[in-house]
């Protein structure tokens, strides 16, 4: 085989090397991609090591998200304030201040997900609804929310200042299952949807697990 030959294959193994990587991305970043659970939020409903495949789709074609499922999202830049003069109960939106201005920073900030952290919760208020967290409980419009997924022990509890808001237009108010330690919408406001990631979709480890993730 001749040296021009040897580099027009290199150069083909090298083309399609390219293509696999880019297609990998396109579908990790718009379709679906797995993921690792790394805290204790939502326990019992998923614990740290299960495995789930995250539908991305759901955001990518503006599909409508429901109360009481799960989806992931960016990590608020403040998780949490200490004091009524800090926030705008007026407009309960969490804070985002990951300005990246060159179009390679947004490359590898959002799709390569360099840098970026992701919480993982639970849909709980939807646009235009009156939340109130009190006598341990959640209410939605002044009705109490009935939560079949969450353990018989838990109580929901006013751990941040978000406890009694209306939500805002284009945003969620989410909680983890395990309320106690959640870092939530309690702490740091309703989430927008410019900043949801993805709905999971099911979990495929441990396989005695294996299925939709309710």
């Amino acid at each position: 085989m001749s040296k021009k030959e040897v580099l027009k294959e290199i150069l083909e193994w090298i083309y399609c090397v390219l293509i696999a990587i880019v297609i990998a991305v396109l579908v990790k970043y718009f379709l679906c991609t797995p993921t690792v659970v790394q805290m204790d939020s939502m326990y019992p409903t998923l614990k740290q090591g299960d495995r789930l495949l995250l539908n991305r789709a759901v955001v990518t074609f503006k599909q409508e998200l429901k109360r009481g499922q799960i989806i992931t999202f960016e990590a608020p830049t403040k998780e949490k304030y200490s004091s009524m003069d800090e926030i705008d109960i007026n407009n309960p939106i969490a804070q985002y201040d990951n300005n990246t201005n060159s179009l390679w920073k947004k490359f590898t900030y959002n799709v390569l997900e360099i840098g970026k952290r992701n919480y993982i919760k639970r849909v709980i208020g939807l646009p235009g609804e009156h939340i109130q967290i009190m006598d341990g409980k959640v209410y939605i419009n002044g009705e109490v929310l009935e939560e079949s997924y969450l353990d018989e022990s838990v109580t929901t509890e006013a751990t941040g200042l978000f406890y009694d808001i209306v939500v805002p237009e284009n945003s969620l108010f989410v909680m983890g299952d395990h309320r106690s330690v959640s870092l939530d919408s309690r702490s740091f406001g309703c989430v927008p949807y410019s900043k949801i990631e993805s709905r999971v979709a099911f979990r495929f480890w441990p396989l005695n697990k294996f299925g939709k993730v309710k």
